[in-house]
């Protein structure tokens, strides 16, 4: 059976995470993803974070499946005229240069174009165009810009980044889907088009609720669903929530049996309205179904600490487990905290494949994470991340090149 997007050729120039995040993607889901590197270096992540010594870093293979690599040095004129042929190979160009380095090769959106006029050229940029637009970006400086370190945290502490990748794997998926938009849409127009992505558009995106929740204090002065009602006080700006869940059904984290010693025996507990009744019932707190204090969502918010805390009480006699399989039970929605450690024994994801265990030739086996998309006429195999140039000659007998070609560009140090 066929993959998805079969046929379709991605030209990599990524390197680190927000772009080869998006062209993982699209090799699992069938692209073709040949990814240019530098000749005797490669992608810098490579040799980022290794934890053995002269083979390619986790940070490198987990972000590189699926892909062909070849080596190729673009600023020798040998070199710009094999990239020229790529370019009329391809359908996509995805890159993640500081802005103007495609230009500065001398590959501007205009010679694109006039080489390929089908060519969807797709990049993440850490800002789109206004005042910061050449600033360098990274991670957390996304997370900063975009709005999700100054609503994460606790109230008495300093703004927080998250060990969610928002920024730059967050912005690769955004990247990929307007990928597949495009080539959609070329489909009818039959022409290419320039797809961006920024990253502080990207963590925007994903903290929409935090700007849904800023136009509601602007017009209220209060959220009381927010840890800082009713006793706290609300400034012009959305504060830092804790561990509240941003919606509409309060939530938070309380301990369970053994958090003295397990830094992660903890359960999320959501306290929905439609189950007060089985949550009072659980808890041993009957009462508070008819009370006039507790009956009512609006009549539990000034009081939801002290509803937490009373929940802890029974939460702190049972493992995380335990107390998930009662309250399930119930349909009382909560989720036990669990470490990467838990997380990559855990079998059901082995079976889906979310967490798969790859065999390299050079580092062994090893885990990394699977395509979260799961397309029931285009399983993903998971293969593993090329080394360094593995594929520059199969690329280049593709393109037409000669074998007496191909030892010249290698004498020439061209590739």
């Amino acid at each position: 059976m066929g993959k998805a997007l079969d046929g379709v050729r991605i030209l990599d120039f990524t390197h680190v995470q927000s772009g080869p995040t998006c062209t993982q993607l699209l090799a699992w889901l069938g692209a073709d993803v040949i990814k240019v590197e530098r000749a005797g270096a490669g992608d810098i992540t490579r040799e980022q974070l290794r934890d053995i010594e002269g083979v390619d870093s986790l940070y490198f293979t987990m972000l590189n499946h699926n892909k062909r690599s070849i080596t190729l040095d673009t600023k020798k004129p040998q070199g710009k005229a094999v990239l020229e042929r790529l370019v009329k190979h391809c359908d996509v160009l995805v890159e993640n240069f500081a802005p103007g380095a495609l230009d500065r090769m001398g590959f501007t959106w205009e010679r694109i174009q006039q080489l390929n006029p089908k060519m969807i050229v797709a990049s993440v940029k850490g800002f789109g165009p206004g005042p910061y637009e050449e600033c360098k970006v990274y991670e957390n400086v996304a997370q900063c810009a975009g709005g999700s370190a100054s609503t994460t945290g606790f109230d008495d502490g300093p703004p927080l980044v998250t060990g969610a990748q928002i920024g730059d794997s967050g912005t690769g998926l955004h990247l990929a889907l307007g990928i597949v938009a495009a080539l959609y849409q070329r489909k009818s127009t039959g022409r290419g088009q320039r797809v961006l992505c920024a990253m502080q558009d990207g963590v925007l995106n994903l903290c929409r609720v935090k700007l849904r929740d800023q136009q509601r204090l602007a017009r209220t002065g209060v959220m009381k669903e927010y840890p800082q009602y009713p006793d706290g006080k609300f400034g012009s700006a959305v504060p830092r929530a804790g561990n509240s869940s941003g919606g509409g059904q309060p939530g938070w984290i309380i301990k369970c049996k053994g958090w003295e010693t397990d830094p992660n025996a903890y359960l999320y507990f959501i306290t929905q309205a439609p189950v007060w009744a089985e949550i009072c019932k659980v808890i041993g707190k009957e009462e508070w179904i008819t009370d006039p204090d507790y009956a009512t969502p609006n009549a539990r918010l000034p009081r939801l600490k002290h509803v937490f805390d009373t929940i802890e009480k029974w939460t702190m006699t049972k493992t995380k487990f335990e107390a998930m399989e009662e309250l399930n039970k119930h349909d009382i929605p909560c989720g036990p905290i669990l470490s990467m450690e838990e997380l990559a024994a855990e079998p059901s994801l082995r079976a889906t494949g979310t967490v798969v265990e790859v065999d390299h030739p050079e580092r062994g086996k090893y885990l990394t994470v699977g395509n979260p998309i799961k397309l029931s006429d285009s399983p993903t195999e998971v293969q593993r991340s090329p080394l360094l140039g593995e594929h520059t000659n199969e690329v280049l007998q593709e393109l037409g090149v000669s074998a007496a070609e191909i030892e010249a560009l290698r004498t020439a140090k061209v590739i």
